[in-house]
């Protein structure tokens, strides 16, 4: 535009091409995005587009969703399947890691694609989206597994889904006399907020507790517009929950988690997982060493309030699941 102010993003910008037009992707940047592009999905939603500063070259949004060449070098440490879903995997779109709980994958699509998701070889707009006998099968398989008395909606993002296919997969896993609880993991109220509609949220009255993990990693992802999205969930009896990933260049301060925690907290969001970045590959810019997370952490305590304290965890190796990583306090210090 002549005053160099870049146009409103109207729609999802699913291409290098899109991003640059909208003055989110420098032209020097443009070859190695289209590399990128070649192998990994991209989406950035005009909610998350109008977060972005193009002026700022570290924006701490735009490192979560802008790709970058970068994401083409693999590290000796990083692993294609890092969460080890693969070997857990009894029926397509089931991991069972734990004994009392396992996940869903109705579908690998997302609002926006993290350019540090540890699924992102596989989810893309493409959906993955599970057939109706793969979804029966799946949940055939929950009704024959009675010491699984947690499911868990995960993908991609299930809020992609329409709210008549996902109040029934919900109504179906809810009769189950072993399911006590239900859970989705989304980032649509931060990134889409405008798809969590009265007919969504209507969706997801269950005759089950269900909690709804929200991805944000940034106090600016909290909008007024997220909030509304977020209240609109709390009124259908939705328990709100928070998870994050510690990322260099976007939270990796006291300052900026002490933001985001709090940020949550107004919105409803009880932080719950600070999540270890998971070693994908393509992701090592993002990486913050372990004893740096628990410094931070040591940092807000006393800070922020309990309610504002999250559990920082890590996957183990081969998918032995999470472990929490402390800090370690001493109760008889001074």
């Amino acid at each position: 535009m002549p005053d160099g102010t870049p146009p409103r993003v109207t729609r999802t910008l699913t291409s290098p091409r899109a991003l640059q037009a909208a003055g989110l992707l420098p032209a020097a940047a443009l070859p190695g995005a289209e590399a990128v592009a070649a192998r990994y999905s991209i989406a950035v939603t005009p909610a998350v587009a109008a977060l972005i500063d193009p002026a700022d070259p570290a924006d701490p949004i735009a490192r979560q969703y802008i790709p970058d060449a970068a994401e083409l070098l693999t590290a000796p440490h990083e692993l294609d399947d890092p969460t080890a879903d693969g070997p857990f995997t009894p029926v397509k779109g089931v991991v069972h890691r734990y004994p009392d709980r396992a996940l869903l994958k109705p579908l690998l699509a997302c609002p926006v694609y993290c350019r540090f998701c540890f699924r992102r070889e596989a989810v893309g707009p493409d959906g993955g989206l599970l057939t109706e006998p793969e979804l029966e099968a799946a949940l055939d398989w929950f009704a024959a597994t009675p010491a699984v008395r947690e499911a868990i909606l995960t993908g991609g993002d299930p809020l992609m889904l329409s709210p008549r296919r996902l109040a029934a997969m919900l109504g179906r896993l809810a009769a189950l006399p072993q399911i006590e609880i239900l859970r989705i993991h989304s980032r649509v109220p931060v990134a889409a907020p405008g798809l969590v509609t009265p007919a969504l949220a209507a969706a997801l009255e269950t005759a089950k507790p269900l909690y709804l993990c929200v991805h944000a990693n940034h106090a600016r992802e909290f909008t007024a517009e997220a909030a509304g999205a977020l209240a609109r969930l709390a009124r259908a009896g939705v328990v709100l929950l928070g998870q994050s990933v510690l990322l260099r260049g976007v939270n990796d301060s006291a300052e900026a988690l002490e933001a985001l925690f709090r940020a949550m907290l107004r919105a409803r969001v009880k932080p719950y997982y600070l999540h270890q970045l998971d070693p994908a590959p393509g992701t090592a810019r993002f990486a913050v060493p372990v004893e740096e997370g628990r410094a931070l952490l040591r940092a807000l305590r006393g800070r922020v309030t309990g309610l504002a304290w999250p559990t920082y965890v890590q996957e183990r190796p081969a998918g032995g699941g999470k472990v929490p990583l402390g800090p370690e306090w001493d109760a008889k210090a001074g």
